[in-house]
């Protein structure tokens, strides 16, 4: 069964963006599998995603994104 395709931003305060983070550089770290849930829905990144950081800048704004990218396993 396939997922629907879906593109959503959350915004956190400071303390949960932290806590977050931490959460995952710890998972990463223990070569762990790292869970998390955005909008209702539990995301499982398996420890074998791939990471890059991505910095755009158009129209006087600037964003910069920390990625984790993976291919679902059937």
């Amino acid at each position: 069964m396939s997922k629907p395709e879906r593109d959503i931003e959350k915004e956190y305060t400071t303390s949960e963006f932290v806590a977050k983070l931490r959460r995952l550089a710890d998972d990463l770290e223990a070569g762990e599998n790292f869970e998390i849930q955005v909008a209702g829905e539990r995301i499982y990144v398996p420890n074998r995603a791939v990471f890059n950081i991505e910095h755009e800048r158009e129209d006087g704004e600037e964003e910069l994104e920390f990625q984790l990218k993976w291919t679902v396993e059937k």
